[in-house]
């Protein structure tokens, strides 16, 4: 599969500021109740539906893959900036890390028991997001639980610069309404959605939609590369 335009942009630009990305962003899942609560409940819906490895796909410098294995999930996760997976590694080498894109997962088919993307997708052009939710599907098992999180609003957002470097960025906002019809229309089942309000130095509200794939009843397999 060709790499599309964006996605060589979005890894030139990571690959750039890893580490003061991992500085400035060190806390704030510590700082994130909502979020943090909604995490714990994906590991819960996990756990009943059978378990299974879950994949946190654009985990940056992995603290989102961490805290998972830490609430008892089978978790690794996938980024495609090398030197967010470098950066993970060295912080948590513990936990599974492997460089992999959105669109074109190396996993097998239906072999996660949850996916979490975790302000990952955000960086997908609207018109591409039907092609990452129908890959989210490929991997999922029947039953299989998926969360999303993003920033709330109606504009598009790009970044030119950051830390001093030349990024080519574009963040993509969406209405917790529009996000969940373009979930359910690539066949998910809509389960939960939370707005928390901005914090102070946060200009948007933040978003969550949790959705899980239709079935279930049959063991999740493990995960593999493909």
């Amino acid at each position: 599969m060709s790499e599309p335009e964006h996605v060589r942009a979005t890894r030139e630009s990571y690959d750039a500021v890893a580490a003061e990305y991992a500085d400035l962003f060190r806390t704030e899942l510590r700082e994130m109740v909502f979020g943090r609560a909604f995490l714990g409940a994906f590991a819960e819906l996990v756990e009943t539906a059978g378990g299974g490895p879950v994949a946190d796909v654009g985990c940056g410098p992995g603290r989102v893959t961490a805290h998972l294995c830490a609430l008892g999930v089978d978790a690794f996760g996938v980024d495609l900036s090398p030197e967010m997976v470098a950066l993970a590694r060295r912080e948590h080498p513990d936990v599974r890390y492997e460089t992999g894109r959105l669109e074109a997962l190396d996993l097998d088919d239906g072999v996660l028991g949850g996916l979490v993307s975790w302000f990952s997708f955000i960086h997908t052009p609207p018109s591409e997001l039907a092609g990452v939710l129908a890959e989210f599907d490929r991997v999922l098992a029947p039953g299989g639980v998926l969360v999303l999180a993003f920033q709330v609003g109606g504009e598009p957002k790009h970044v030119g610069e950051a830390f001093g470097r030349d990024l080519d960025l574009d963040y993509q906002r969406w209405l917790p309404d529009q996000l969940a019809e373009r979930v359910e229309a690539a066949g998910f089942a809509t389960e939960a959605r939370l707005v928390s309000e901005p914090r102070p130095g946060q200009p948007l509200p933040l978003g969550h939609l949790m959705a899980r794939k239709p079935g279930g009843g049959e063991a999740v397999g493990q995960a593999e590369r493909g």
